[in-house]
C-alpha cells in the first residue's frame, strides 16, 4: 500500500502514517535510520535548506526498498520544480504557500499525468525504478501514488482553505504554522484566537471535503494539541532540531554526574 492509499484509508491512530523532515542529513543511511525509528515517511526540505534536485534524486533512491516514502518539499510551485521532483523519485510534494484554489488545480496538474493533468511524459527512468512496461502502466502506476500536499501558510490561504480542500487530486492541507503566524502579525503567538481559529479552520475543511489535515509536531504535547484539533498526518520534528535536543540532553546528563 502506497503512502497516499495509507492517507486516504482513514486508519486509527495507532496505524496512520508518521514520518520526519530533513533539512541537514542529507546522507545515505538517514531512510534507513528513519524506518528503524519507525518512521513511514521522510519530507525533504528544498525550500530553506539550500539542497538540489541531485540530492534529493540521491535520497529517494535510498529510500527505495527500505519502507520509507519519500516526499519533497518544493520551493515553489511552479512545474519544473514539482515535476522534477517526482521525476528524481519522490512519492509526494509539499509545496508551500499554497494561496487559492487556482494554485492549488495548477499543483495538481504539474502531479499528474494527461488526461488528470499536463505531466510531462519520461519512463524508464528514476521515478519507476528504470523499469520496463507500457506508458499506460507507467501513467496508471504513477498517478495512484503521487501525494499532494498543499501548505497553508498565509492569511489568504486560510480565507480559501475551504476551495482549495475542495480541489479533486489534493491530498492534504498542511498547517505552515510558524509562517501563517508571521503573516499574520503575530510571530510565534500559538495561542492566539485569531491563529487557533485558523487551526480549527484547516482541520474543518480538510473534515468536510474528505482530505487529511496534516502539520509538523516538535514534541508530544504539540502531537496531542493538534490531535485534537483534528489533524491526522504529523511529521515529527526536524532532524537538525532533533539531533541538538537528544545531544544536548546527553551532555546536561553527564555533566551532573
Amino acid at each position: 500500500m502506497t503512502l497516499r492509499d495509507r492517507i486516504r484509508s482513514g486508519s486509527g491512530s495507532a496505524t496512520m502514517p508518521v514520518g520526519s523532515m530533513v533539512f541537514e542529513f542529507f546522507v545515505p543511511g538517514i531512510s534507513r535510520m528513519a524506518r528503524a525509528s519507525g518512521a513511514d515517511f521522510l519530507i525533504f526540505d528544498t525550500e530553506h535548506s539550500g539542497t538540489g534536485i541531485e540530492a534529493i534524486k540521491a535520497q529517494c533512491a535510498a529510500c527505495d526498498g527500505v519502507g520509507i516514502a519519500p516526499v519533497v518539499r518544493v520551493p515553489d510551485h511552479g512545474y519544473h520544480f514539482v515535476a522534477g521532483a517526482l521525476d528524481a523519485g519522490a512519492h509526494g510534494v509539499m509545496v508551500p504557500m499554497v494561496r487559492t484554489a487556482e494554485q492549488a488545480r495548477e499543483i495538481v496538474s504539474f502531479s499528474h499525468y494527461p488526461p488528470a493533468g499536463r505531466r510531462g511524459a519520461a519512463f524508464g527512468i528514476a521515478h519507476d525504478g528504470y523499469t520496463p512496461g507500457t506508458p499506460q502502466q507507467k501513467i496508471a502506476e504513477a498517478d495512484a501514488r503521487t501525494l499532494v500536499i498543499a501548505m497553508i501558510e498565509t492569511p489568504e490561504g486560510v480565507a480559501n482553505v475551504d476551495e482549495i480542500a475542495a480541489v479533486p487530486g489534493v491530498d492534504v492541507v498542511w498547517l505552515g504554522h510558524f509562517d501563517l503566524t508571521n503573516f499574520m502579525g503575530i510571530p510565534g503567538q500559538f495561542s492566539h484566537p485569531d491563529y487557533l481559529a485558523a487551526v480549527a479552520g484547516i482541520a474543518r475543511s480538510a473534515r468536510e471535503h474528505g482530505k487529511v489535515a496534516g502539520v509538523m509536531a516538535s514534541d508530544e504535547a504539540w502531537a496531542r494539541d493538534y490531535y485534537g484539533h483534528g489533524f491526522r498526518l504529523f511529521a515529527y520534528g526536524l532532524d537538525a532540531h532533533l539531533y541538538q535536543r537528544a545531544l544536548k540532553t546527553g551532555i546536561e546528563a553527564i555533566r551532573r554526574l
